[in-house]
């Protein structure tokens, strides 16, 4: 097996090397070589330079996945700065917020978003330079050819941020995971041992770039060698033909894509021989969509459960688990730990550790872990506990063996299709609604996504509120995958004695007789 890289930073520089004309990237019609790709990156980064960029600094990428994206992460981490990649599924407020809570001083923007931008550009004061990437517009490669490549990258602390990736929370603003070298290389080195990633892989990054499961997931095949095939955007068809042409051996989706691409009439006619793991994780795998993607594909199929301020994956399925009908049960569960994570079960009022099969908050302990949240203090506080345990807001059990059950979200966060989506955000922008006197939203069961929004609105008293002139000022002021898709009008919200919403009570009528209550 080839020798790896020290770490995330010196994979381009390890891997130009050792195989200079291995082709490294590939995206549709276009491919470079790891030594292309190394003179690309490292031309980003005397790029950046040139613009005054300084160690700490954050630049913005707003674009579906283009392997610039990829380009300008690994530049950031030459130069100490950071690159905020924003969710391009946001409405232009949202986007307008996390460039400036970033204060990124340079934008990378695809042409197809340049009117969105344009929205928002004078409510933009950090920002001194537009970089178009892509189509007729494209600016970036006349950028990248203007400077020569950086000759001497500077050593930074393995604590380092280059990658910020936007996690809502349960104020409702989106809060920057500071991802790590270290974090990044102990994530890298953890995943291929579940998957034997290796120099002989092709990987296929399907899941968009803002995403954990986009950006963290090409590290991890970057790392090891593997030649990365990067999905612009999902078309069910077109990536099922993608998954053969380029005979991908390792792919990671979000149940949501498995979904669709079952539902592709010839989708168990084609040739998966190649692949060696099918990796899926952001949500729940509904069990009847597990079995028939595994009987339209006949591969390896690997379940992984993480979190974005743990770089990816803290837990795994193995295909062995998937196929062992004598304890059939596991494949509601998340797994065991993977390499240098571990596992703790809180109650989360005593704080004590709770014992097997009993319940409690899920506490992640690994090198993988965040720096913290960009600027929030307050944040951290409330994520970090003493010894270095993360806290994942999570509520979950550990069995007699290891494998961790996830049962709910202490945090109400809703995940649908794969996207985090966080009520509170939501209940924010609704509660502004003139007619609005009060407002909780859940997640209910949904068999395309899993799970989506439902809105429980009291209105004021002698006030009645149009449906569906509500969901159209939701959709002025928010995504659309993050407004409800559906609203049900009540007389009152259930609360404790303090006040808070019983959300579970809300809840349980809609997850009545499942086996899981997310």
């Amino acid at each position: 097996m080839a020798e790896l890289p020290n770490d995330i930073v010196s994979l381009v520089e390890h891997w130009q090397r050792v195989m200079p004309d291995r082709e490294a990237v590939r995206c549709g019609d276009q491919s470079w070589t790891w030594a292309q790709f190394a003179d690309r990156i490292r031309r980003n980064a005397a790029g950046q330079l040139a613009a005054g960029l300084r160690p700490g600094d954050r630049v913005a990428y707003l674009d579906k996945n283009n392997p610039a994206c990829l380009e300008t992460t690994l530049a950031c981490a030459l130069v100490g700065t950071a690159n905020a990649v924003v969710n391009f599924r946001l409405a232009a407020g949202e986007i307008s917020y996390i460039i400036n809570d970033a204060q990124a001083q340079v934008v990378f923007v695809g042409t197809e978003f340049l009117p969105l931008l344009a929205k928002i550009r004078d409510e933009l004061p950090t920002v001194r330079q537009v970089i178009v990437v892509g189509g007729e517009q494209d600016e970036y490669e006349d950028w990248l050819a203007a400077h020569e490549p950086l000759a001497d990258a500077a050593k930074f602390p393995d604590d380092q941020c280059f990658l910020q990736l936007y996690t809502s929370g349960t104020t409702g603003f989106p809060k920057g995971a500071m991802l790590t070298n270290r974090g990044l290389t102990a994530h890298a080195i953890a995943t291929a041992r579940m998957t034997e990633v290796g120099p002989d892989s092709v990987a296929m990054v399907a899941m968009p770039l803002f995403h954990v499961g986009g950006s963290a997931w090409c590290l991890v095949a970057m790392f090891n060698g593997a030649r990365a095939v990067v999905v612009r955007e999902i078309n069910p068809v077109a990536l099922l033909d993608e998954l053969v042409e380029q005979r991908v051996s390792h792919a990671f989706l979000v149940p949501a894509v498995f979904g669709f691409l079952v539902q592709v009439p010839d989708v168990a006619e084609r040739d998966y021989s190649h692949i060696r793991a099918l990796l899926y994780g952001a949500s729940p795998m509904p069990l009847p969509l597990l079995r028939r993607s595994m009987a339209a594909f006949d591969v390896d199929f690997f379940q992984v459960y993480g979190m974005t301020e743990a770089s990816g994956a803290v837990t795994f399925l193995g295909a062995e688990d998937h196929r062992d009908l004598a304890n059939e049960h596991r494949m509601t569960s998340a797994g065991k730990a993977v390499d240098g994570v571990e596992l703790a079960i809180v109650d989360p009022v005593s704080g004590e550790h709770v014992g097997p099969d009993e319940p409690g908050e899920v506490w992640v302990r690994t090198a993988q872990l965040m720096a913290g949240y960009w600027h929030r203090p307050e944040a951290d506080a409330a994520a970090f506990a003493p010894d270095g345990w993360l806290r994942s807001g999570d509520v979950g059990h550990l069995d007699a063996d290891g494998y961790l059950y996830i049962a709910d979200r202490i945090k109400d966060m809703i995940i649908s299709g794969g996207e985090n989506i966080y009520p509170a955000e939501i209940e924010r922008v609704l509660a502004e609604y003139p007619d609005v006197a009060d407002v909780a939203v859940i997640g209910v069961p949904s068999e395309k996504w899993g799970e989506v929004g439902k809105a429980m609105v009291v209105p004021v008293p002698g006030k009645e509120i149009d449906v569906d002139a509500l969901l159209a000022y939701c959709r002025e002021h928010l995504a659309g995958f993050k407004c409800p898709a559906s609203v049900t009008i009540v007389s009152e919200l259930p609360r404790n004695a303090t006040g808070k919403v019983l959300k579970r009570q809300l809840r349980e009528p809609f997850w009545a007789g499942r086996e899981r209550a997310v």
